[in-house]
């Protein structure tokens, strides 16, 4: 071993031994008659001292000879220091060198490896490698480790066997686009990169393994955003003989598990709430859930009063801003600009000040007497000194925006404390959902959900109207993980191919390897996926999940340090039977 200890375990307690230590400067300080080093590792900074009189004047050269990030080993004596730092836990100690020797030169650093940088986001993912030396960076994803660490343990203790899947399969039309991989062997025909392995993990329970999970890698072609990447992993489980409750129950579980043993957070029991009662309230079925500022329905007191905004709308709603009703006519004009932008799509927007005096101040005062005003607010639960913000349109449109106002009124408050959890299972998503450009139904979630029960006569009535045996986990706004009891027999999975749209022989080009299986004894079964790049952010206090990854892609989808995706060699393509067109 180049070292006898890390850079950051010596303490006051080990003055006087000799220790070697390894690692890279982070700092250099020379005095002329003192040089003092931080010596930096992943696990901390030890202060080296050289001093004239001392030291050897050699040592002294070669202390002062080194740059920022060249890679030493030290060998002294361990001494107090004469001025402690309570910066750094090695803070009351430092190494008398008596042997230095540079085991490699580095190039000035592009920008400082330091907690607080002055590289942009770009440079430092070019080199991300100098950007994964910087303490913030690298706790994140000591984090990671301890996630997985701690989701193994736990459910190794539930009897899941962890079971790899093929990374190379087949395509598939459903879902996300595809990442395709071009067989040589096989001219002309083509692998995919998986989404999920769901089909996998189903015969994994045909086979018997009766719980099964992995952490796995899984690819998406699709726009990226901050929580998203084409590559990402997730926590993939499979039960048999479970219904719905044995699923929410034993990943509960695992949530509550990870809280303790991560965050040391003693996590409550988690909410239930259906899907409809979910957009109803907050618009989304990924609601926040650590603040109230739920929708208030307010057609009944609203309309018929010879406003035609909310006269002609199907929909007339508001949220209740507690203690708001101070809020200057600048700031009120500056929200209504803010739903009306692009990305919310609100037309407008009214406000009801209720005064401290009782008395109601509006933007519609011409359409609403007092005693009308005074309506909204009982009706709506506002007290005085509250604001009441209303929106109106058709349904869903006026759901999804008052959705974002109210997120961006709890963040304006200081309502979403990022150290604050508030956990909830959304349960009762439809089956299906309808699509206007291929005008036919879509699986809300995949094909092999299984309807409820009860709700399977309506597959040919009433298809929107079917409620899946499906849930999402929903972590502060945060959609964590998502699952459904699965179907598996023939007769039902081939019903719900035929809704969906498939011919039979689409049905068996896609799929017949699982319908053949069901065939052969599959136990009922359900499942469950984490997004576990987005548990480790949502953990760590971040809104973005690359620095949770050790090597991300940028928001092109791109790997700007080895410069992937890239062109390959014409040799190559030809190999493939590939021919590019470029026009």
């Amino acid at each position: 071993m180049l070292r006898t200890h890390n850079c950051g375990e010596l303490r006051i307690a080990n003055v006087g031994e000799k220790v070697t230590l390894s690692g890279w400067v982070q700092t250099l300080r020379d005095k002329g008659g003192l040089v003092w080093i931080d010596l930096r590792d992943r696990y901390g900074i030890t202060q080296l001292l050289f001093q004239e009189g001392i030291s050897d004047a050699t040592l002294i050269e070669t202390a002062k000879s080194v740059g920022r990030e060249f890679v030493l080993q030290a060998t002294g004596e361990i001494i107090e220091r004469s001025s402690k730092s309570d910066k750094i836990p090695t803070g009351d100690i430092e190494i008398k060198v008596t042997e230095l020797k540079v085991l490699n030169k580095a190039l000035t650093p592009p920008f400082k490896i330091e907690n607080e940088t002055d590289g942009g986001d770009d440079l430092r993912m070019k080199y991300r490698y100098l950007d994964l030396r910087r303490e913030v960076v690298r706790e994140k994803l000591q984090l990671r480790h301890r996630m997985m660490q701690q989701t193994r343990s736990f459910l190794d203790a539930q009897d899941f066997i962890e079971t790899e899947t093929p990374v190379l399969i087949k395509s598939t039309p459903e879902g996300a686009r595809d990442f395709i991989v071009p067989s040589r062997i096989n001219s002309g025909e083509f692998y995919a990169l998986p989404q999920s392995p769901q089909t996998f993990k189903q015969l994994l329970m045909v086979s018997g393994f009766d719980r099964y999970f992995q952490i796995v890698k899984c690819f998406r072609d699709e726009d990226l955003r901050a929580d998203r990447q084409p590559e990402f992993t997730q926590i993939d489980c499979e039960m048999s003989f479970v219904e719905q409750e044995d699923i929410l129950s034993t990943f509960e579980g695992l949530m509550k598990h990870l809280f303790k043993n991560v965050k040391g957070v003693e996590a409550p029991d988690f909410k239930r709430m259906p899907y409809s009662e979910a957009m109803k309230l907050y618009g989304s079925d990924k609601p926040d859930t650590r603040f109230e500022m739920t929708f208030k329905e307010l057609n009944t007191v609203a309309q018929n009063k010879g406003f035609n905004v909310f006269d002609s709308a199907e929909l007339v709603a508001g949220i209740v801003v507690p203690a708001a009703a101070s809020y200057t006519r600048k700031q009120l004009d500056e929200i209504t600009n803010w739903v009306k932008r692009p990305q919310i799509g609100a037309k407008g927007l009214v406000y009801v000040k209720c005064n401290e005096d009782g008395s109601f101040k509006s933007s519609v005062d011409k359409f609403y007497t007092q005693e009308d005003l005074a309506a909204w607010a009982a009706l709506s639960g506002a007290s005085k000194g509250d604001l009441i913000l209303v929106l109106s349109g058709d349904i869903a449109a006026t759901r999804k925006a008052l959705g974002e106002l109210r997120l961006e009124m709890g963040e304006r408050l200081g309502l979403r404390n990022k150290n604050t959890f508030s956990a909830l299972w959304v349960l009762d998503f439809p089956l299906l959902e309808w699509d206007e450009e291929s005008e036919r139904f879509h699986a809300m979630h995949h094909p092999f959900t299984s309807p409820k029960t009860e709700d399977i006569p309506l597959l040919e009535s009433n298809p929107g109207a079917v409620r899946a045996n499906a849930y999402d986990m929903v972590i502060n706004g945060v959609e964590v993980g998502g699952g459904s009891i699965r179907i598996h027999d023939r007769e039902t999975q081939a019903m719900m191919f035929k809704h969906l749209g498939f011919s039979d022989e689409e049905a068996k080009a896609q799929f017949g390897f699982l319908m053949e299986a069901f065939e052969f004894g599959a136990p009922p079964h359900g499942g469950i996926a984490f997004g576990f790049d987005r548990i480790c952010a949502l953990f760590g206090g971040s809104d973005s999940i690359r620095d949770y990854i050790a090597f991300p892609k940028n928001n092109s989808g791109r790997d700007v340090m080895i410069d992937s995706p890239s062109p390959i060699a014409n040799e190559q393509l030809d190999e493939l039977g590939i021919k590019l067109n470029l026009d």
